[in-house]
């Protein structure tokens, strides 16, 4: 699956802001304030209400009228327009209202459209815990075959209706959808939690804090030996001395990352190597992963990192992103712009309080001054990008 567009609605600074023809790798630039972290918030959010409920998600960020827009009463609405296994598009859409004091689902619409003029087949369709969803999703597209439908109550309104019926075969569109969701990735690292030894385990993914990467790195360098060896050869090429990484067992069955530089005999432990090395690897445990995650996103990865290693970065991110794992990547760095292409960045801007996104390839300065050889990041820094300038 991969998101086309994403429209949001009354959510903190985006009163009515909308994302078009995503490509497979994003990247989101704007200055302090503008709403980068909201824009990640908003996966996050998504992830939280599925796998919670809309309450906790809604709860987890102060609650409903910290979360709506300024000035505004509601109700929050996310739109995700995707491509789904079948290579349909198809359109989420989630308005999320208050209710005497408490968040509910206000409406819940999953669709897709019978082609360019058809009117859409609704698989699901929920308001306030009560809808419908199709029962013979099979005949879909099928000339001259009407949907069919079949009632449902949920228990709780807060709770969305994908979570519950993505449960059952038969709504195939919508457990697609759910597991879509459930399996994002948004990162919220920190070098703190990344040091400490770890329990003794199996992890095939690293975690959205980085805490499991002893663990992700034994099972790469037992089950993917060949991407190990990879992610070696890389932090050798990148980070002076280090000529092997390894996941320890110790005496008390904790596992912890023990780094070797060559110019010294015995190896030192993650808690004595810069921050740099610990992030450098990290990202290259999770930018190697033999499954890639149908979404990926991270903000300002160029922390800790020097400038001259980004444009290397942000293929690695690309090839992620081609490997099937759809890609964001907020930054602040001009070097990083530096490495994306001019249809791959969009900007974030305020105006009347509120965040507004542009492309940058709808600029037909920036697509001049491109083609005549400057560099995205280099223009951006110079404050070419109207409203999300460096300073």
């Amino acid at each position: 699956m991969q998101i086309e567009a994403i429209e949001i609605r009354n959510y903190r600074l985006f009163k009515n802001a909308t994302f078009s023809d995503l490509p497979k790798l994003c990247v989101i630039v704007g200055a302090n304030g503008s709403g980068k972290s909201t824009l990640f918030d908003v996966f996050s959010f998504l992830k939280d209400a599925l796998t919670q409920n809309v309450g906790a998600a809604v709860a987890r960020r102060g609650g409903f009228r910290e979360l709506v827009s300024r000035g505004e009463r509601g109700p929050i609405g996310i739109t995700i327009k995707f491509r789904e296994s079948g290579g349909r598009l198809a359109t989420y859409q989630l308005e999320i209202a208050d209710d005497g004091g408490r968040p509910v689902v206000h409406r819940e619409i999953l669709k897709f459209r019978r082609g360019q003029y058809g009117r859409p087949w609704h698989f699901v369709d929920f308001t306030r815990g009560r809808g419908w969803a199709i029962t013979n999703e099979a005949a879909y597209g099928q000339e001259g075959v009407e949907e069919e439908r079949k009632e449902h109550q949920l228990d709780d309104p807060s709770v969305l209706a994908i979570k519950g019926l993505g449960q059952f075969k038969e709504f195939r569109v919508v457990a697609e959808f759910r597991s879509l969701i459930e399996t994002w990735h948004i990162s919220d690292f920190h070098i703190s939690d990344a040091r400490p030894s770890a329990e003794a385990g199996y992890a095939e993914h690293l975690s959205a804090s980085g805490d499991n990467i002893p663990q992700v790195a034994q099972f790469l360098h037992e089950h993917h030996p060949d991407i190990f060896s990879r992610i070696l050869l890389k932090m050798s090429e990148r980070v002076p001395g280090v000529s092997r990484v390894e996941a320890k067992t110790t005496e008390d069955g904790r596992l912890v990352l023990r780094f070797q530089d060559g110019s010294f005999k015995d190896p030192f432990i993650a808690r004595y190597v810069s921050d740099g090395t610990i992030k450098m690897f990290a990202y290259l445990v999770l930018l190697y992963d033999p499954r890639p995650h149908p979404l990926l996103a991270v903000e300002e990865p160029e922390n800790q990192l020097y400038p001259e290693l980004m444009l290397e970065l942000v293929e690695e991110f690309r090839d992620y992103a081609r490997r099937g794992g759809q890609v964001f990547v907020s930054t602040h760095s001009p070097e990083f712009l530096n490495g994306a292409e001019l249809e791959e960045i969009f900007w974030l801007s305020k105006q009347g309080g509120f965040a507004t996104a542009t492309r940058a390839s709808s600029s037909e300065l920036l697509r001049s001054l491109v083609a005549a050889g400057d560099r995205p990041g280099t223009l951006w820094k110079q404050g070419l990008f109207e409203g999300a300038g460096p300073r």
